[in-house]
């Protein structure tokens, strides 16, 4: 896992960036080269395109876990529960795994929860997040015995009353509260200022726990909140954990009296030459004010369990070299992987098999790794420095939070298959769709 002693891994050069393959990959976990050809675990990623096609998502099972148990060591001292956010990877497979290791689960949907229990996780230890709940969400939720919702306006919350009463239920919920804290991260995944859409304001919270308290089918459970993504320091979590603490202090003084702090998630990870904070030092750096609670702590971790646990295989299928921009056409495209049009995330790029001479190699030169989209904004990476030819296999790391799961159909174009690796073994979780199964339940018009 990456942690702030992290050697950088990329050189920015006259062409482009260059980024050392071997490298990076020794910074990331199941990544390894052996005899120069990249392998996921114990299995080569040529073998794992042979057997299933590109592009073609990939994940360590060992990855994920060695995540899980790193947050769940390093929080051992107290009472917690780590609820992974489903948002990050929903493959039935990532969440089996996860749930058969005793994780809880964030969910935002009525359809992640039911992802949640057909792959054998508990509802008792799921927390439904999420700002647009609607009735049949929350009847539902109710109905399998959800164990908290994390509420987001006081129109949800007398929603839930509402739903609760109809049912002859107590709805157990925490506030969402809103610190406004500035996490330092891209404005699309920031969701802890004022000026976002997410939880209820920190100065408005306590009248709001005390409308909650006098309502007839709502149980009082906890107080949430959420900053944002991809944060790479523990600052900003020690600022919202303080105003948390405020509030929790101001509670117990009016006799409501909390069972649990939830501190969402957002800890980042190392995409090329991020040095995000440890785990470790996550924890060492909020352990003394949890302690000093007394309360169970939850916490949301999504991208930081599972990003880093994947890649997308690609496979370049056209270079076209030219005057001004030299561009690497791939097989991958935006609607397989969005991140890097959608919010200029820079992910690794490097091939399946080192070169002999790394730099020095001949034909090395800047590419724009595109897909066939027909949009300017279809693009994987910009400017690296790679020596390809066509045939070639590339791998991007980092993949594995909000890479299949924001992936789309665009220009009717099938989403990928999955893949899981543990050790020697691999197993397709999720077939490539087929072009006829895109448009198999339209209908002609028959007018």
């Amino acid at each position: 896992m990456s942690n702030c002693e992290s050697a950088t891994v990329s050189t920015q050069t006259e062409a482009g960036l260059y980024i050392d393959p071997a490298a990076l990959s020794a910074q990331l976990p199941a990544l390894s080269y052996q005899d120069d050809a990249l392998q996921m675990e114990s299995v080569s990623i040529k073998a794992l395109a042979q057997t299933y096609g590109t592009p073609c998502y990939v994940y360590s099972k060992q990855a994920i876990l060695d995540v899980y148990n790193a947050y769940s060591t390093a929080f051992s001292t107290i009472e917690h529960q780590i609820c992974y956010a489903v948002k990050a990877n929903s493959n039935l497979a990532v969440l089996s795994v996860l749930a058969k290791a005793g994780a809880g689960f964030d969910i935002v949907s009525r359809g992640e929860l039911m992802r949640v229990l057909a792959a054998g996780g508990q509802a008792s230890r799921v927390v439904f997040s999420g700002v647009g709940k609607t009735p049949a969400d929350i009847e539902y939720a109710l109905s399998q015995g959800i164990g908290c919702f994390n509420v987001e306006s006081i129109s949800e919350l007398s929603i839930i009353n509402e739903v609760a009463q109809t049912l002859d239920k107590k709805a157990p919920i925490s506030l969402r509260v809103n610190p406004d804290v500035d996490a330092n991260t891209h404005p699309y995944i920031s969701t802890g200022l004022k000026d976002n859409k997410f939880g209820i304001a920190h100065d408005k919270a306590i009248a709001v726990y005390e409308g909650a308290a006098q309502m007839s089918h709502i149980d009082i459970l906890g107080i949430d909140c959420h900053i944002g993504s991809q944060l790479t320091q523990v600052e900003p979590f020690v600022a919202a954990l303080d105003k948390l603490i405020e509030l929790i202090e101001q509670l117990r003084d009016k006799g409501i009296m909390l069972k649990h702090i939830d501190l969402g998630g957002g800890l980042g990870v190392r995409y090329i030459d991020e040095q995000p904070v440890s785990i470790k030092d996550f924890a060492d750096a909020l352990l003394p004010k949890l302690q000093k609670l007394g309360l169970s702590v939850f916490f949301e971790p999504g991208r930081s369990m599972v990003a880093n646990a994947g890649i997308l295989i690609t496979e370049v299928n056209i270079l076209k070299p030219t005057e001004h921009k030299n561009f690497a056409i791939v097989d991958a495209a935006m609607n397989d992987l969005i991140r890097p049009a959608l919010y200029q995330a820079e992910m690794g790029v490097i091939p399946s098999t080192l070169p002999a001479n790394g730099m020095d190699t001949e034909g090395t030169q800047a590419w724009d790794i595109v897909g066939a989209i027909c949009e300017t904004g279809d693009f994987l990476a910009k400017n690296r420095v790679l020596s390809l030819q066509v045939g070639d296999l590339l791998a991007v790391t980092g993949a594995g939070a909000y890479g299949f799961n924001m992936s789309s159909n665009y220009n009717t174009r099938p989403r990928t298959a999955e893949v899981m690796v543990s050790g020697e073994q691999h197993q397709l979780i999720k077939p490539r769709e087929t072009i006829e199964a895109l448009y198999s339940d339209e209908r002609l018009w028959q007018g």
